[in-house]
């Protein structure tokens, strides 16, 4: 007897070459936190941005992020930095919007940009550690 369609098959999946290309062209607009967890270990060829307040970069940040809440990502804010540099955004994590508003405003001002997904909590998840030293003078 054939059973009745599920929210999950009502609407059929893409063919797979199409679904191919969707899921390819993702990694040109994220990455996760393991791989800049590795990356930042190697000697980063990235710049990652913390772009929550300074208050909540003081109480735990990714270590080797640099705080640049995002409502301040401007040129004048970027001039130390080559035009070609990528920048990893992140935020709190999954339920934050902040990596996707600092990854637009980058974007907006020419800049290749990524959104490190799951932000803290998906660092977190991973069992990374949180640099919890609070900063001297804040970057920006």
């Amino acid at each position: 007897m054939p059973t009745k369609p599920t929210e999950v098959t009502v609407v059929p999946a893409a063919p797979p070459s199409v679904a191919e290309a969707h899921f390819a062209a993702e990694f040109s607009f994220e990455t996760d936190c393991w791989d800049v967890h590795d990356g930042l270990e190697k000697g980063p060829d990235f710049v990652l941005l913390d772009v929550r307040s300074s208050t909540l970069f003081a109480m735990g940040h990714v270590p080797g992020a640099i705080n640049l809440p995002h409502g301040k990502i401007v040129e004048s804010k970027l001039m130390d930095w080559p035009k070609d540099t990528l920048f990893v955004t992140y935020c709190a994590g999954p339920h934050c919007n902040g990596a996707a508003r600092g990854a637009l405003r980058l974007a907006r001002l020419g800049r290749p940009v990524k959104i490190m997904a799951g932000g803290l909590c998906g660092w977190l998840d991973e069992g990374f550690e949180l640099d919890r030293t609070v900063p001297e003078v804040p970057s920006f």
